[in-house]
């Protein structure tokens, strides 16, 4: 990462979406043309977070929050060491960042990395358009857009998703940092954050991480003490992803402990015969209300999907529900549990850290 901050030389670039609107900003990052899904999240703080969540893979991010880049980069927060994100939009960037931990400019790390960035639009009116209306793709141009720019956003559609940030065939072993592991996880890599190694590291585990297309034969030669499913990208329900429900299910059968988290979780459900569907706008943010159907209590949690478990809340097996929509935020199956949220965040909040200690319960009966 480079220290110092060059200035932005003003360019003028488009953002128009698959239903003709259009939206006039200024070009920062990698400048060219780009295609994607529009998704918006809404924390004030943690974009880089944000940008290295393999989550968001085939998507473009807009921060609503209007000031995005005001501490810089800092690689030891980051999830990932790539960027999945097509294409990132801010209202305001700023290019004098100032921290300690500081080493760069939020510009320069999406040029070094060919990532497009859009600034300047109204992202609140963009907002309010994707809530009334719902997901919506789009295309950013460098030069003003046409009606063939906006059918391309339309064709556009996101593919591979999982297979594309997941591990290839390699079965990394990291040891707990105590030297002495007392558990074994076997962790199945959808896009996982590097906040759900670290948790599980930080409870007295080794982890041995396995790709999308794992065997559950495989992952239970090992045998672990636990399962974690990490959180991914893409639709749940893709044809794609039969093929890892179906082993799912064997590894369901087994009775191992095993914990999911977002993609993990929605997988995980259809694993155990429940249906899913896309949200209409999704749920994208470090202040999602979601709350606990057993105590009662209400969490704020970090949220990154646009899909959900299709469950009544009579269903004994839901656990959590999302406070603004009452969609499922969680399923709790006995020695197997899942939650929509990331109780990992890095960036917080971390109210919900506690289910890491639960997945250890778990583990140790």
């Amino acid at each position: 990462m480079k220290g110092d901050v060059e200035s932005m030389a003003t360019k003028t670039a488009y953002l128009v979406l698959e239903n003709g609107t259009v939206f006039t900003g200024e070009a920062f990052g990698k400048v060219g043309e780009v295609t994607g899904e529009i998704v918006f999240t809404t924390g004030m703080t943690g974009y880089l977070e944000t940008l290295t969540d393999p989550g968001y893979y085939g998507q473009i991010i807009m921060q609503t929050f209007p000031l995005i880049g005001n501490y810089g980069i800092i690689p030891e927060d980051f999830e990932n060491k790539e960027v999945f994100a097509k294409a990132y939009i801010v209202k305001h960037l700023c290019q004098e960042p100032s921290n300690f931990r500081c080493e760069g400019s939020l510009d320069i790390f999406l040029k070094e990395r060919g990532i497009v960035g859009l600034s300047g639009i109204d992202t609140r009116a963009l907002t309010k358009l994707i809530r009334e209306h719902g997901v919506m793709n789009g295309k950013i141009c460098t030069s003003p857009p046409t009606d063939a720019d906006s059918d391309e956003a339309k064709k556009y559609k996101v593919v591979d998703a999982i297979a594309n940030v997941s591990l290839k065939d390699e079965h990394p072993l990291i040891k707990s940092q105590k030297g002495n592991a007392k558990y074994k996880v076997a962790l199945i890599d959808f896009g996982s954050k590097r906040g759900i190694a670290t948790e599980l590291i930080e409870r007295d585990c080794e982890i041995i991480a396995f790709p999308h297309n794992f065997k559950a034969e495989d992952v239970l030669a090992i045998n672990p003490d636990g399962i974690m499913l990490s959180n991914g990208p893409g639709d749940p329900s893709d044809p794609a992803n039969t093929p890892i429900v179906e082993e799912l299910k064997k590894i369901v059968a087994s009775n191992k402990a095993i914990f999911g988290i977002c993609l993990g979780h929605l997988l995980l459900a259809r694993a155990n015969d429940y249906k899913t569907k896309k949200l209409k706008f999704g749920h994208r943010g470090s202040n999602q209300p979601a709350k606990d159907l057993k105590s009662g209590r209400a969490y704020i949690t970090s949220q990154n999907h646009g899909y959900t478990v299709i469950v009544d809340e009579s269903d004994k097996n839901l656990s959590f529900v999302n406070v603004n929509d009452r969609s499922c935020e969680g399923m709790d199956y006995g020695k197997s549990f899942s939650v929509q949220f990331h109780p990992e965040s890095r960036g917080g909040p971390l109210d919900t850290n506690f289910l890491f200690d639960k997945f250890i319960e778990n583990m140790s009966k």
